[in-house]
């Protein structure tokens, strides 16, 4: 989720930025950054980035002007010459999904009985809540990924903005979408003092043509936490986000300011509470995204917050001890002034060994050695060069041109950055 603030003045320069080196990072850093390519697709906000099978999938951002562009999709063959392959979920292909963005894809291999494949789903918001634009989320398959076709919609209530993050993962033979539904219980809620529909749910798409709800799961309904609940300020308690462990058993909520919330999901149509982690009394909420490392035993847990620079309301990764789900352990957060002279927040994370690359807006891809995650190291740090000014996202911290880095994914033996005003970046740490 990227925080709304309007610079005027934007002209649209088109500079193509190649053979970049990283700037300079402290001294104790060890790892040097090379850019293999860089591919800008021109105006447009640009958002997360994910890697199937030798291919990127970008998608995109309401940006200033919801020009609706839907996910892009490059050959990463030759991972120096990115190529644009494909494109779905845009408004140009497919006119019933103008007046959307699509900011989270994901794509995997899908054996089923009804399908055998590579089977996208990315979730689909409307630009205004105002708006009759389709909100939910949508079902690509992308064997073919110059050639995507849309297998079905799903929508969500008129009430919510659509799906907002999105997880996909087999169980077996069958595979699940799992969806952060934003403040479904207070919107949908009929009168205010009774649940709505859970922010949570877990669909069956193993059958893509053909979705089905399965489950679903709301703190309203099931902790009594209102989400309204909480000091003027933090009145948040919403899924804004979530990820599933690799065989499909536990779901970790980002629950905004009730923390992570750890679901177990063996049953599918019966989620369990096991445990959260949570915030000190005047301690910034906002838990936005997570991952796993340790084999699951520890949780990376961003929070989004911005804030005057060098502040301690800037949103910085915390590490979470979660061996014993229902009593999860804080170990430690990583916060260095200098990488947050800007004021901004980080964003989501991503992990490989004892590795951690957080994409972090202005500050760019910042990795971490957490092989003790009680005490995370910085190893370098890049940060684009700002070359082309994008009329559609104007979020600079200060004058424009700027680069921002939505998300970052680890794709064989490189790593993959989305810029919501440039575009894609592909980059492999040595």
């Amino acid at each position: 989720m990227r925080r709304f603030r309007i610079v005027a003045g934007l002209a649209a320069v088109a500079v193509l930025a190649l053979g970049v080196t990283a700037p300079a990072v402290p001294a104790a850093a060890k790892k040097k950054v090379e850019v293999l390519a860089h591919v800008n697709p021109g105006v447009g906000a640009n958002a997360d980035v994910f890697a199937h099978r030798g291919h990127a999938y970008l998608g995109s951002w309401i940006g200033n002007g919801c020009l609706s562009s839907g996910v892009r999709i490059y050959d990463l063959k030759k991972p120096r010459s990115p190529r644009h392959v494909g494109t779905f979920a845009d408004a140009a292909a497919e006119p019933d999904l103008a007046g959307t963005w699509t900011e989270k894809v994901i794509v995997r291999r899908v054996n089923s009985r009804a399908f055998v494949g590579d089977l996208a789903v990315t979730s689909i918001q409307a630009c205004s809540t105002s708006s009759s634009a389709f909100r939910g989320f949508g079902l690509y398959d992308v064997s073919d990924p110059s050639n995507p076709e849309r297998l079905a919609l799903v929508a969500t209530e008129p009430q919510t903005r659509g799906s907002h993050e999105i997880y996909m993962q087999r169980k077996g033979n069958r595979a699940y979408v799992y969806t952060a539904i934003i403040s479904s219980e207070h919107l949908t809620s009929p009168d205010g003092v009774t649940p709505g529909n859970p922010d949570f749910r877990i669909y069956d798409v193993s059958n893509p043509r053909s979705p089905a709800q399965v489950g679903a799961w709301g703190a309203w309904a099931e902790l009594g936490v209102h989400p309204m609940d909480g000091p003027p300020g933090l009145n948040r308690n919403h899924v804004h986000s979530v990820i599933v462990d690799g065989n499909a058993r536990r779901a970790y909520l980002s629950y905004w300011d009730l923390g992570t919330v750890i679901l177990d999901i063996t049953d599918p149509t019966d989620p369990e509470f096991l445990g959260r982690t949570t915030f000190q009394p005047g301690e910034v909420g906002n838990a936005h995204s997570a991952w796993l490392a340790k084999g699951g035993k520890i949780l990376v847990e961003t929070h989004e917050s911005f804030g005057a620079p060098g502040s301690p309301s800037v949103g910085v990764p915390t590490f979470w001890d979660i061996s014993n789900p229902m009593s999860p352990i804080k170990l430690s957060t990583f916060s260095r002034p200098d990488l947050i002279d800007l004021g901004e927040t980080v964003h989501d994370p991503k992990v490989r060994g004892n590795t951690l690359f957080l994409s972090w807006y202005q500050e760019g891809v910042v990795v971490l050695d957490i092989a003790r995650p009680s005490a995370p190291k910085l190893l370098t740090q890049f940060v684009p060069p700002a070359s082309f000014v994008n009329p559609d996202w104007s979020l600079c911290v200060g004058a424009p041109p700027c680069s921002s880095i939505w998300g970052v994914f680890l794709h064989r033996n490189y790593v993959l950055a989305s810029d919501e005003a440039q575009g894609l970046w592909v980059l492999r740490f040595k």
